[in-house]
């Protein structure tokens, strides 16, 4: 049996990679980490401080989708502290996104695309009020 110690990093296509690098840098707040030397262009980000990352890989292959936000396709999620600062951030940089603040997951979801249309999802714990 394998004894899985955690997630790693999740790696992502993208088209443009200043544009990506912006994007995730500008809007999510992460901090760009060293990346190999590798043969091909791409971008390494810390999520959080566990050690976790998020890759960027440019490729210009078929495997992107583009259609709108669809809760329910292939996507990635990330734990944000404030929902409400979540999304007036995302207002403040004009990005379109859906709110499922009274999901029956139990936590306030917020899901967004990226520059490639690759799926985000903000969560939080839901507050009382």
């Amino acid at each position: 049996m394998l004894i899985i110690d955690g997630y790693h990093h999740v790696s992502l296509l993208v088209t443009d990679l200043a544009r990506a690098k912006t994007f995730y840098k500008q809007v999510l707040g992460l901090e760009e980490i060293t990346r190999p030397p590798f043969d091909f262009p791409g971008a390494w980000f810390a999520v959080g401080e566990s050690g976790q990352q998020l890759h960027l890989i440019v490729h210009d292959g078929e495997t992107r989708r583009s259609g709108g936000i669809d809760t329910r396709d292939g996507h990635f999620a990330l734990r944000v502290k404030d929902y409400e600062a979540a999304i007036e951030e995302l207002g403040r940089h004009g990005i379109k996104y859906r709110a499922k603040p009274e999901s029956i997951t139990g936590f306030a979801q917020i899901f967004l695309l990226d520059p490639d249309h690759n799926i985000i999802e903000l969560n939080a714990i839901r507050t009382e009020e």
